[in-house]
């Protein structure tokens, strides 16, 4: 596996959990929530700019945002209990395929 994508990974990851921090740092009032969110988050764009370096950032961030937009989703319906509505799944279930198209489609992703 290309390291790339590795570094790309990584960065969703951290990103997930830094946004999922946030909800919990209150504003940014209690201490561990908001450093787990600004580590979280700093460590996420610090990964993402390796990944850049081979993926084109277009479908890098395109990559990212809708994969953190559907981790962060599930995160929050474990941990905060915010379940989403129909239309919300529906509107997630359309970043998918959009992601899905160009994973598999695009000449510019980099097979």
């Amino acid at each position: 596996m290309n390291p790339s994508y590795v570094f790309l990974a990584a960065a969703i990851v951290a990103e997930v959990i830094g946004t999922t921090a946030l909800k919990a740092s209150e504003q940014l009032t209690r201490p561990v929530p908001t450093i787990i969110t600004i580590a979280g988050i700093g460590l996420a764009f610090f990964l993402l700019s390796y990944a850049i370096r081979v993926i084109p950032i277009g479908i890098a961030y395109a990559v990212w945002s809708g994969a953190g937009i559907i981790l962060i989703t599930l995160s929050a319906a474990v941990v905060y209990r915010q379940i989403p509505d129909v239309a919300a799944v529906l509107g997630i279930a359309m970043i998918i395929g959009g992601v899905l198209v160009i994973h598999l489609y695009s000449k510019s992703f980099g097979h």
